[in-house]
């Protein structure tokens, strides 16, 4: 019988396994650099060679993947566990199964009344290539995963993201449809015809993308409003679809949603790809001229159906009619609403510009005269008109931005009020501003302007923010006008500044305290939206256990339950971000169970709320204090740039439109990072992934915990709330490994390659690693790295201590942790092998090698493909005319196929470890 070869994936597994358990015995262990130094000696020997290597990589990210799939069908309830939509309908007309149905009125109230909104955002977060999401979606619903494909992203386009948004958004209309189906069904078997005049629309689609356009430049106006005319175009398809089936009874409905539907495909074709003058005038005539005939809002339409249900032979036909006019009546003339997006920066130079004040709006000695000029500004303004020349003519984002909205009103949809969300508020003055310049361009009643709340600072000042906006009687006014007041929550910055858990408890504090803000202000009795743009990573708010866990931890029982108290009509909306949100909505049964769980909770009770965590308020402050204090240092610690920035923006690739740091001029490579506002948000979340330490999750917890160990253990045991919040950092945990940071410090510093330069016998090694010890000294990074790692550890032991059975990294995670740093560590000594040459660009060999350690591979190797070309030209076999000398040092073919190409093959399998460490985490950032 022939023998059978090991598998390596299990032999290494178990040398893994082997490693931990000694290391438990041993203090002085380190596992995960032991098995990294075991692969590197596989390689040597012979036993595993690149090919080999990318077969490890794809069977772990094949396993992973499939991981991922069950646990997201987990995660929403797939396999019977989702809401039941009937049996949630029942109970609403009937709470009580033994008492009488609830009175009509109240039923509609119940349904029409918009309560909840899932908003898609289109930040960096595709971190999937499409197809192996669609599998990762499919094998979630039951499907087969299927293995060889390929898990790195490629960045993803404008176009790709808003196709991506499209199919997701398309998927949860046809959840939305059933929610409407078992609603209107519910109300038949009850009040007769009655159901007819029913119009549910309970949850709402959003969307941003295409409109985001704070931190973007790869987004023109032009782009928004082709977008935009898209999203009225497929509202408009999905409505001819649902009545083609239906006959005669629907004829005059459908003539006319036809007649509109050839109109906007019209003006989308009119929108130029390049705003130049006279194809922007020809836009103008295209969208003026066909106005009518394109509609600018559903009233039209919405007369036409009391008729054709009237004329309707049966309740199947009525059913649907009434169906497709709640997802028209919910939505607009769009597949979604819209949400635009800016930064606050923008307001303040779109304001400065045209009323030239000269006070900065952070400058505490100047705010109050800065109000009151915005004040009297907003008392004098007056509309002025709108054109597309206007937009052609416009350089401030600000006003660009409102006149975008303008033209959307007036000639797209003006049924449906428009988001206008400004990032990094953190004064009234802002929101004031942006008021003034809705007033000048006519589009005060079209834009429900709305501050993001994510920095430390502006959840700290959130109400303070409100309440200088709030002492202004126009912004009054304009509330009370709209009838709503809408505030956003974001979870990136905070996370990472404050961390996840304080950054929760802090919105959650501002929620609070808007009760008692609005009735100081006469504003009981309208609508608050909260939006909470949180993602779906654990790094970003994201809730692991559970979509039900989910929306309970960003807006707690308690904080319901204080603005149902006041009488204030509470909307809530969520985030579903990029490709790793649009899973949620990835096949249709996918879509259907996040419907439902979504429409549970919008339509659970709200009672009173019995938490411990509230009467325990003073421990609670100072517990989360201390995780705030705590991170706030550690993001203030040299060695945590440090530590970040050395080779993790590296191990990313790009999944969005934005690199994740800005580079240095010239040849110079990446900047180097001093502090983590250098990084951006979600790559600066994504990185801790990558390393193995999700500290913006549970750094701090251990000095927080210890300080009353039994008042955390006892809040633990018996408070919802506290519960919900420590499962999220559990998550975290099993995502961390100070065995994995360790072996990461350790690579940072030289002196564990000159012990291995003292050890090795094999030839040639030595030379390689003692050179790659002096690159990793002129790095610089061992001591505040070192000082960096002490520091985490010491929280970490603390935790563990309150904490006995906190989750820990599982071991095929920490294998593909460690088998990366054998990726990294081979990359690193093919370096010590690079030919000397000449500056070329401004780098020489010495910053090559620093460039290439700090994983700036694919730009190093392109610099080194121009200085040691692999062809020897066209040189070579040509005759000109007399004796030739040798051709020599014309083709570097051996350089190439020595230490160039695999370089490129080993920082491809290190990105390859990177996508598949993202379906062990589940999420991008």
């Amino acid at each position: 019988m022939p023998d059978i070869a090991p598998d390596p994936l299990q032999e290494l597994l178990a040398r893994l396994r082997e490693a931990r358990d000694a290391a438990a015995q041993d203090p002085f262990g380190d596992p995960v650099l032991l098995v990294a130094l075991a692969i590197s000696r596989r390689m040597d020997d012979g036993l595993l060679d690149l090919d080999g290597l990318a077969d490890l990589v794809q069977r772990l990210s094949d396993l992973a993947a499939t991981d991922r799939a069950r646990r997201l069908a987990a995660y929403v309830g797939l396999g019977g566990g989702e809401p039941s939509l009937p049996a949630l309908a029942e109970r609403l007309v009937r709470p009580d199964p033994e008492d009488s149905p609830i009175p009509f009125a109240r039923y509609r109230a119940l349904i029409e009344t918009p309560r909840f909104a899932a908003v898609f955002t289109a930040h960096p977060t595709f971190s999937l290539p499409p197809e192996t999401g669609t599998a990762l979606a499919e094998a979630a619903s039951g499907a087969e995963f299927p293995a060889g494909l390929t898990h790195r992203p490629s960045p993803p386009t404008l176009a790709e993201e808003f196709r991506q948004a499209v199919a997701a958004i398309q998927r949860g209309r046809d959840a939305l449809d059933g929610l409407a189906a078992a609603l209107l069904s519910a109300a038949r078997g009850v009040w007769g015809d009655r159901w007819t005049t029913l119009i549910p629309r309970p949850v709402l689609l959003a969307s941003w993308v295409g409109y985001d356009t704070d931190g973007r430049t790869d987004i023109g106006w032009w782009d928004t409003l082709r977008l935009r005319l898209t999203m009225k175009r497929l509202q408009l398809e999905r409505l001819s679809g649902q009545l083609a089936p239906l006959g005669d009874c629907a004829a005059t409905l459908a003539g006319r949603v036809g007649a509109a539907l050839e109109a906007v495909e019209a003006q989308i074709a009119a929108v130029p790809d390049k705003p130049e003058p006279e194809a922007v005038q020809r836009l103008a005539a295209e969208m003026l001229e066909r106005r009518d005939a394109a509609l600018t809002g559903i009233d039209p339409l919405l007369a036409l159906f009391p008729a054709a249900i009237a004329a309707a032979p049966d309740d199947a036909t009525r059913l649907a009619l009434a169906v497709a006019r709640g997802g028209l009546a919910a939505h607009g003339l769009a597949l979604a609403h819209t949400h635009v997006r800016l930064n606050a920066a923008q307001v303040h130079n779109a304001a400065r510009q045209r009323l030239g004040f000269m006070a900065l709006p952070d400058d505490m000695a100047q705010r109050r005269g800065l109000l009151a000029a915005i004040n009297t500004a907003l008392g004098e303004v007056q509309a002025q008109p709108v054109d597309f020349g206007a937009l052609l003519a416009e350089q401030a984002s600000a006003v660009r931005l409102m006149l975008t909205c303008a033209q959307i009103s007036k000639h797209v949809d003006g049924s449906a009020p428009i988001r206008f969300l400004i990032a990094e508020t953190e004064t009234g003055y802002t929101l004031l501003a942006a008021l003034w310049l809705a007033r000048r361009f006519g589009v005060e009643h079209a834009v429900e302007l709305s501050p993001l709340f994510e920095t430390a600072e502006a959840l700290d000042r959130g109400e303070r923010v409100l309440e200088e906006a709030l002492r202004s009687p126009h912004y009054r006014d304009y509330l009370r006008r709209h009838g709503r007041i809408c505030l956003q929550f974001g979870y990136s910055d905070s996370g990472r500044y404050v961390g996840q858990l304080a950054g929760s408890y802090l919105a959650e504090r501002l929620k609070l305290r808007l009760v008692e803000l609005l009735r100081r202000h006469k504003l009981d009795g309208i609508e608050v939206v909260l939006f909470d743009t949180h993602g779906e990573s654990v790094g970003r708010g994201g809730h692991p256990d559970s979509l039900a866990d989910r929306l309970a931890y960003l807006s707690p029982p308690q904080a319901r339950a204080a603005l149902d108290g006041a009488g204030l009509r509470l909307r809530e909306e969520t985030a579903f971000q990029g490709g790793d949100g649009y899973l949620l909505f990835g096949t249709p049964q996918l879509a259907s169970a996040t419907i439902a769980g979504i429409a549970a909770h919008a339509f659970t009770p709200i009672g009173p709320v019995d938490d411990p965590v509230y009467h325990e308020a003073d421990y609670v402050a100072d517990f989360f204090a201390t995780v705030r204090r705590e991170m706030q240092a550690l993001v203030a610690d040299p060695g945590y740039a440090a530590l970040l920035g050395a080779f993790g923006p590296g191990l990313l690739d790009r999944t969005g439109s934005r690199p994740a740091v800005r580079q240095s001029d010239g040849m110079g490579g990446p900047m180097r990072i001093t502090h983590p506002s250098q990084l951006r948000a979600i790559p600066n979340n994504a990185i801790l992934q990558q390393l193995g330490w999700m500290a913006n999750s549970i750094h701090g917890l251990g000095m927080a915990a210890t300080a009353n160990p039994d008042a955390f253990n006892d809040l633990r045991d018996r408070s919802p709330r506290f519960k919900r919040a420590l499962a999220l950092a559990g998550r975290a945990a099993a995502c961390s490994d100070l065995g994995v940071l360790r072996a990461v410090v350790d690579t940072l510093d030289p002196g564990p390659w000159l012990d291995r330069a003292g050890f090795t016998r094999r030839p040639g090694r030595r030379e390689e690693l003692l050179s790659v010890a002096g690159a990793v000294e002129r790095l610089d990074l061992d001591a505040p790295t070192r000082r960096l790692f002490r520091r985490l550890q010491a929280d970490h032991l603390a935790l563990r201590h309150a904490w006995p059975d906190l989750p820990t990294m599982p071991d095929r995670l920490v294998l593909l942790h460690a088998l990366r740093l054998t990726l990294i560590h081979r990359i690193w000594l093919l370096a010590a092998d690079l030919p000397e040459f000449s500056p070329r660009h401004g780098a020489t060999r010495e910053t090559l090698v620093l460039r290439i350690l700090q994983l700036d591979i694919e730009p190093s190797l392109r610099l080194l493909d121009e200085v040691f070309p692999a062809a020897p030209g066209a040189v070579v076999g040509l005759d000109f005319h007399e004796p030739a000398p040798p051709r020599e040092g014309l083709s570097y073919a051996k350089e190439h196929a020595a230490i160039f190409q695999p370089m490129a093959r080993l920082f491809a399998l290190v990105r390859g470890c990177g996508a598949a460490i993202t379906h062990e985490v589940g999420a991008f950032g």
